[in-house]
């Protein structure tokens, strides 16, 4: 391998382009609906290491949400240095994505989580060297199909390599539901094809469906900005509260300008503003700055006349890279999080007159349902995606501006895990599930055939039929199985051993999650400026 292009092509954004010309419409109920643009990723990264990429961001996103001190540079090249070094095959990330070459070896390192053989009943050592009381006799009573603890020891004890055909076979999901056939042959095309799958025609009026990127990353919406308007792609983000786009001028932290982006200025609109304000905005990946400005905007047709929001004259990497799909971020937590320190659009709307609710609701899909039905609505909850039962009000927590729950319960498989006191900071702009390392540990010592790889990610069969579940108010919501499975170790062997969509933090907050698509893809999401609340619905 040669380590130092490789590393540097695994510095690159995650994120590449997609094609979508919404049309907005209105209706008689006083919300607004804007497609949401699946955000595609170059693949050519072994899942291991786009595993630890999605833990770097997410960590730094989680440290700067709770006020902590955040993960330095080194210490996040580092951990991919590791990563990088525990791959089997020195030519693993090319061979990965050859679907007629070689198949991967597997990843080396990679540490029993549930007990091994003979030690279904007593102590067992995670990959941190620790000893965790009780797992054994857990992880037997958790064994899917009812097995018993020799079956379900033989199962959890497989390394890493050693695929386990008990852990393959297609047994039935607690509930009722189907079994879990592996990672679907669409998903595999769409990555090894750089595929964006085009959504399908909207289910109510207003509605503008989402592109979907096989690996379920990032949502993006259409809006109109400048005079005359155009169209620009916005990352939909949930756990920031900044709209900006890139400035005519942008120049890329890495030299250059920023990329084949769409760019907002004097020169492409007449209504343009500089108020000669600067700002500064850093995410879990990537930073901008630039200055504050006044233009025209349209959200899904209502319109927003001298609106204030940001250009970027000044981008890294993450965000001026070809291979990045937007244009721009629209923040949609409340306000008082913003770094320009000015009104988000669902606030903005509201003020105006143009909307009567500060709600703003999100359906996020999955490719492997073949729905293609995701979509953010401005202005209320769209009826048609959710069971009115089920909908479950809970207060923000958050004294930041985040959107930020108690979550009283987690469970596997029907089995309380007695995580107490917990909260979630809801986040559309994050991937993963990152859990403190003792939840994260909890929970995966719950599924039968999971690992632990030491560096806070985790390996799961494919194939897994696990529910795992998050309780908000009184209502628990399951993760589909699917879900937990990030990405194939080998897609050649799409029924054998996937990265795990729940992984830990190493922030040092004991009760906190930062709780990503994976958890929001099996529910409706909704938040509410004026009630300072957020609500959970399960999908229809």
């Amino acid at each position: 391998m040669q380590l130092k292009l490789t590393f540097s092509a695994l510095l690159a954004v995650l994120l590449v382009s997609v094609e979508a010309a919404p049309v907005a419409k209105r209706n008689t109920h006083g919300i607004i609906t804007l497609p949401l643009h699946r955000v595609q990723r170059d693949d050519n990264v072994h899942p291991i290491v786009k595993l630890q990429q999605h833990i770097n961001r997410s960590n730094r996103r989680l440290a700067r949400m709770t006020g902590r001190a955040e993960p330095d540079q080194h210490e996040m090249v580092a951990s991919i240095q590791k990563r990088l070094v525990s791959i089997d095959d020195t030519d693993v990330l090319e061979k990965r994505y050859n679907r007629h070459g070689t198949k991967s070896q597997g990843v080396k390192g990679l540490k029993l989580v549930g007990p091994s053989v003979g030690k279904a009943a007593g102590t067992v050592k995670a990959a941190t060297g620790q000893t965790l009381p009780g797992a054994g006799a857990k992880q037997s009573a958790a064994a899917p199909g009812g097995a018993g603890s020799a079956t379900a020891a033989q199962q959890a004890g497989q390394t890493a390599g050693k695929k386990s055909k008990a852990n393959k076979a297609a047994t039935a999901i607690p509930g009722g539901a189907t079994a879990n056939p592996g990672v679907s042959q669409v998903q595999l095309d769409a990555v090894a094809q750089n595929k964006v799958t085009a959504a399908g025609a909207p289910s109510v009026g207003n509605s503008i469906g989402l592109d979907i990127e096989s690996s379920d990353v990032g949502y993006l919406a259409s809006v109109q900005m400048g005079t005359p308007p155009r169209n620009f792609e916005l990352l939909m983000d949930s756990g920031s509260a900044d709209l900006w786009v890139g400035a005519e001028n942008c120049q890329s932290q890495a030299g250059g300008n920023c990329g084949n982006h769409n760019f907002l200025g004097p020169a492409s609109s007449n209504t343009f503003k500089d108020t000669q304000k600067p700002f500064q905005v850093t995410y879990g990946t990537g930073e901008v700055q630039g200055s504050i400005v006044t233009d025209d905007i349209s959200v899904a047709g209502l319109p927003l006349q001298a609106h204030t929001f940001g250009v970027a004259t000044t981008e890294s990497v993450d965000f001026s890279d070809n291979s990045t799909p937007f244009d721009g971020i629209m923040g949609l937590a409340q306000s008082t999080l913003s770094q320009q320190n000015t009104a988000t659009p669902i606030e903005a709307l509201v003020k105006t007159g143009a909307l009567k609710q500060t709600v703003v609701s999100y359906k996020i899909s999955r490719l492997a349902d073949l729905k293609n039905d995701g979509e953010i609505t401005f202005g209320g909850l769209d009826a048609t995606k959710f069971d009115p039962l089920t909908l479950t009000e809970v207060p923000n927590v958050s004294q930041q501006g985040f959107w930020e729950a108690s979550m009283p319960a987690v469970s596997v498989d029907g089995t309380d895990l007695g995580l107490k006191g917990r909260t979630a900071i809801l986040d559309t702009g994050t991937t993963l599930i990152i859990a403190p390392a003792a939840d994260a540990l909890a929970i995966h010592q719950q599924i039968a055939g999971a690992q632990s790889d030491g560096q806070g990610g985790f390996v799961i069969p494919c194939t897994t039929t696990a529910s795992v579940a998050l309780t908000f108010g009184q209502t628990s919501f399951a993760i589909d199985p699917r879900d937990l499975a990030f990405a194939p170790l080998d897609p050649n062997d799409p029924t054998g051993d996937c990265v795990s969509g729940i992984s830990s933090g190493n922030i040092g907050g004991a009760n906190e999650w930062l709780v990503g698509d994976v958890f929001l893809k099996n529910a409706y999401f909704s938040t509410n400026v004026d009630r300072n609340t957020l609500s959970l619905a399960k999908l229809v």
